[in-house]
């Protein structure tokens, strides 16, 4: 199942300040264990609190109909 998933997967570069890392670092082992998987959950979180997952799956399934 998991190297479907890589298949399936969108790969993107970003860039941290030496200050950002170090803000994200302190969620390893909270947030995941290696540097994707954490900066993936942060992005997830984000969207989650801002309640964009969920507006846009209220969108698809009202498109749905």
């Amino acid at each position: 199942m998991r190297h479907k998933r890589k298949k399936e997967a969108k790969r993107v570069q970003v860039t941290f300040t030496k200050e950002q890392w170090k803000l994200i670092e302190k969620f390893r082992g909270v947030l995941g264990n290696d540097d994707a998987e954490i900066v993936r959950n942060i992005v997830l979180s984000w969207l989650s609190e801002k309640s964009v997952i969920t507006e846009a799956i209220k969108k698809s399934s009202k498109q749905g109909d």
